[in-house]
């Protein structure tokens, strides 16, 4: 009975499903071939039928399900009827196996805000750099991000025509994030990953002070969180603005739950609160280990640039 799970447990694992679904949408999109890209504010930032139709997906699916729940998504989509077929009223049940920690037990729908990226990653989805793209689904109480899911659509697109194409990783703060395996840069590496398209004097500023022994430059918030909690990367610097709530609000929370840490550029928590301002006027600074190694290099001309 759905009754005896908490609210909590119930969204993610509903979560779970809905971005799976998500995730097959934006498969299905590419497989079709016309990717419908409209500009939104600049030639960097686009969107496409992918995003449109699993923003439709993941918030309808949502709100039939918790009617009660704040949901923002990124696209500013006109309202209408949604086509039956976009609608996953599944939930997973592994998810609802697990006990929710007994700080979230007694939250109610009306207390959660779902932060929603349908396709994080649009310009590389446009450019057939599909490992960069993922769906974020996260979840607020209290303006605290406390879990989220990930869906990454194309996770193994390169292993050949047999392999089994996507993967979701989940997690709740207090709980733990699953899905993946967790695995760190090598003792004495730092590793930087940074924006692939939003380029600037600060951002080039920023990851040179961290003395770096490779950068790599990427799209996507949720796929250079991947990138720290598998061994990838060793920090995630972002000395600009440009990045949304929806792109932090599910990735804060894996890396938060597997011990890692996600602040602003001067280490500032995030806010999640639904009246809060959508960019990240401050940057983002991540890592999973040594945050105050990266934290110390961050230069004084790159805070005073950016402010909270």
């Amino acid at each position: 009975m759905a009754s005896s799970h908490t609210v909590l447990m119930r969204l993610v694992a509903s979560a779970y499903s809905i971005a799976q679904k998500a995730g097959t949408i934006v498969r299905r999109v590419i497989a079709e071939g016309d990717l419908g890209i409209v500009q939104k504010t600049c030639a960097t930032d686009l969107q496409t039928k992918a995003d449109r139709l699993a923003q439709m997906s993941i918030c309808s699916s949502l709100a039939r399900k918790f009617p009660k729940l704040t949901i923002i998504g990124e696209e500013d989509l006109p309202f209408e009827e949604v086509d039956q077929e976009l609608i996953e009223d599944g939930q997973w049940e592994e998810i609802l196996q697990q006990p929710c920690p007994s700080q979230y037990s007694a939250i109610k729908e009306e207390d959660l805000v779902v932060w929603v990226d349908p396709l994080d990653g649009t310009k590389e989805y446009t450019e057939g750099l599909l490992d960069n793209v993922t769906v974020l689904i996260g979840i607020a109480y209290e303006g605290k991000a406390i879990a989220g899911v990930i869906n990454q659509p194309y996770y193994n697109y390169q292993a050949g025509p047999d392999a089994v194409l996507g993967r979701t990783i989940w997690g709740v703060l207090g709980l733990g994030a699953f899905g993946f395996q967790l695995k760190e840069v090598p003792a004495g590496k730092h590793i930087i990953t940074t924006t692939r398209s939003h380029n600037s004097k600060l951002v080039t500023d920023c990851v040179t002070a961290m003395n770096p022994d490779d950068v790599l430059r990427v799209g996507g918030a949720g796929n250079k969180i991947i990138q720290l909690i598998e061994g990838k990367a060793s920090a995630y610097v972002f000395a600009s603005p440009g990045c949304k709530k929806w792109d932090t609000c599910a990735p804060e929370v894996i890396l938060h739950a597997v011990g890692g840490k996600l602040t602003d550029i001067h280490g500032n928590a995030l806010q999640y609160n639904k009246e809060v301002k959508h960019m990240n006027s401050a940057g983002v600074l991540a890592t999973l280990r040594n945050y105050d190694y990266y934290a110390s290099r961050v230069p004084e001309s790159v805070k005073n640039a950016l402010v909270p």
